[in-house]
C-alpha cells in the first residue's frame, strides 16, 4: 500500500485534510444521534419556551393578572420583551444540555470518548467538535421559539428585527453556550449533574434578565452589578436589540462580554477535555 502511495497511484491526503474529514464525520455522527432521538429532543426543546410563553403571555392576560402592567399596551410590551429572553434562554439551556449531559456519560461508564480521540485530529479539535454540535442544536432550538411567539400570546408581540444584530448575535451566542456546556461536561461527575442544574443553571436563569431588562434593576444597584457576571444577561439584552425596540444594554458591552465569555469558556472547556482524556 505504501509503495502504491509513493508511486502516486493512491493520492495522499494531507494531515489538515484528514483532520477536516474526521471533524466533519464526528459532527455528522453527533447530529445523526440527535436526529434519531428527536422524540426526546423535541419535547425537551419545546416544553420550556412553550410553558413560559403560555403562562406569561396567554394565561396571565386571560385571567386579568397583569405582568409588566395592567393595561393591554403594557402586557403587549411584556410579551415582546419576553420573546427575546426566551430565545436567549432556549439557546443557553439547549447549548449546555446538548453538550454537558452526553459528555458526562461519555467520560463515565460508556467510555465512548476513547473511540472519539482515536480520530486523526488533535484532541482540542475533538473538543471543538462538541462545541460545534451544541451550537447547531441550540440554533435550531432558538428557531422554534418564533412560531410559539406567533401562536401562543393573547397580547400582540411586536417584533422589530435588526437583521445585522440577529445574524451576528445568533452564532456567537450558540458557540458560547456550546463552550459552556463543554466546560461543565468536563468538570462534573455523573453523580454531580443535579448540582449543575440545581445550583448553577437555575440561579443563572432567574437572574438572566429574561423577564425584565437589565436597566430595570437600577433600584437594586448591587444586584444590577452582580448579574453582570451572568452571560445570559448579555444574551437577553442582545436579543432585545435584535428583535425589539425595547431599551437595552449597549451593544458594545453585549458583544464585548459575549466574545470574552466565548474565549474563556472555550479555553476552559478544551483544557478540561484534554485533562479528562489524558488521565
Amino acid at each position: 500500500m505504501s509503495e502504491l502511495t509513493n508511486r502516486g497511484l493512491i493520492p495522499q491526503r494531507s494531515s489538515v485534510g484528514a483532520a477536516a474529514i474526521a471533524f466533519w464525520a464526528l459532527l455528522v455522527r453527533d447530529l445523526t444521534v440527535t436526529r434519531k432521538n428527536l422524540r426526546e429532543v423535541v419535547p425537551r426543546t419545546l416544553l420550556q419556551p412553550l410553558l413560559l410563553m403560555f403562562v406569561f403571555t396567554y394565561v396571565f392576560p386571560k385571567i386579568g393578572q397583569g405582568v409588566g402592567g395592567t393595561s393591554a399596551d403594557a402586557a403587549g410590551t411584556f410579551s415582546t420583551l419576553l420573546v427575546a429572553g426566551v430565545v436567549a434562554l432556549s439557546i443557553f439551556f439547549q447549548g449546555i444540555q446538548s453538550v454537558a449531559l452526553p459528555m458526562v456519560n461519555e467520560f463515565g461508564f460508556t467510555r465512548e470518548i476513547e473511540d472519539r480521540v482515536l480520530a486523526p485530529l488533535p484532541i482540542s479539535l475533538v473538543a471543538a467538535e462538541k462545541i460545534a454540535a451544541g451550537a447547531i442544536v441550540s440554533f435550531f432550538s432558538a428557531l422554534l421559539v418564533f412560531p410559539i411567539a406567533a401562536i401562543v400570546p393573547a397580547t400582540p408581540v411586536n417584533l422589530e428585527i435588526n437583521w445585522l444584530v440577529l445574524v451576528t448575535l445568533m452564532p456567537l451566542t450558540c458557540i458560547m453556550c456550546g463552550a459552556i456546556g463543554l466546560t461543565f461536561g468536563t468538570r462534573f461527575e455523573p453523580r454531580s449533574v443535579p448540582i449543575l442544574f440545581g445550583v448553577i443553571i437555575l440561579p443563572v436563569t432567574f437572574l438572566g434578565a429574561i423577564y425584565y431588562t437589565w436597566d430595570s434593576l437600577e433600584p437594586i444597584r448591587w444586584l444590577q452589578i452582580l448579574v453582570l457576571a451572568n452571560p445570559l444577561v448579555y444574551m437577553s439584552e442582545g436579543f432585545r436589540a435584535a428583535l425589539t425596540s425595547v431599551p437595552h444594554m449597549s451593544l458594545w458591552a453585549v458583544y464585548g462580554a459575549l466574545l470574552g465569555f466565548t474565549v474563556v469558556f472555550t479555553w476552559l472547556g478544551i483544557k478540561g477535555f484534554r485533562s479528562r482524556v489524558l488521565t
